[in-house]
């Protein structure tokens, strides 16, 4: 698959067309970033781990049903991918209070949820990507109720699938932002990337913080956080 023009660059991605319309390639970086740009650094070998980590868990999702936007992995940086028109609804599905959660409600991080909750939040930097409930997003035609309805399906879904796969490698999945796409028929899709960048996940014996969080806190260790949670995955599956 030939890679043509650069169509979007991102915080942690490129995307590039192909002579396929409806196909693209993603190329992943080790571009860091947090607090909605305001932090920035980089993450030796971090681009590799979340492409290989995403499709990894993008191939088991859809094994169990879930529809993704993956293709096949090209390279260790590139994945060929379909073309989806991204629903600017950023879902965030969480087990345990942490990070934002727990500042905006005041529950000390690390409480466990009876049931999973999801969180939606409008996918929009120069807002600083408020929470919104189903009402606003109605409201601000940014999906349908059917829509709706199918994410909050799928995120559940995805959530338990994940907590299993993680839980064999001795992780726990504290939270986690998944996007979901349309294709060009209108299927809902997940898109985007599961890996460390967007989910918080922690050794289930020690606490110790395997993902993005050592960097938004300057923990130290982040590339080594990494390469460990990626070698539980595949310890794992």
């Amino acid at each position: 698959m030939e890679k043509r023009e650069l169509l979007y660059e991102g915080k942690a991605k490129k995307v590039y067309a192909t002579e396929d319309p409806e196909l693209l390639i993603v190329s992943y970086k080790d571009d860091a970033t947090a607090f909605n740009g305001l932090k920035k650094g980089t993450i030796p070998g971090k681009g590799v781990i979340n492409n290989q980590m995403s499709n990894l868990l993008m191939s088991r999702l859809e094994e169990r049903g879930v529809p993704t936007h993956l293709v096949r992995e090209l390279s260790d940086r590139e994945t060929l991918v379909k073309r989806v028109s991204i629903i600017p609804l950023e879902v965030i599905v969480r087990n345990i209070a942490a990070g934002s959660f727990s500042k905006r409600y005041g529950v000390e991080e690390g409480a466990a949820f009876d049931a999973p909750v999801l969180e939606l939040s409008y996918k929009n930097d120069e807002l600083g990507d408020p929470l919104l409930n189903d009402d606003h997003a109605l409201a601000l035609g940014l999906a349908s109720r059917e829509e709706l309805a199918l994410i909050r399906r799928y995120a559940f879904a995805i959530n338990g699938l994940l907590r299993d796969i993680w839980a064999s490698g001795g992780v726990i999945l504290v939270d986690f932002k998944i996007e979901f796409g349309r294709l060009k028929d209108g299927t809902v899709v997940l898109a985007d990337e599961i890996s460390p960048d967007t989910c918080r996940l922690w050794d289930a014996g020690t606490g110790e913080k395997l993902d993005k969080d050592r960097f938004r806190r300057d923990l130290g260790g982040v590339e080594e956080a990494y390469v460990q949670a990626m070698k539980r995955l595949t310890g794992g599956l």
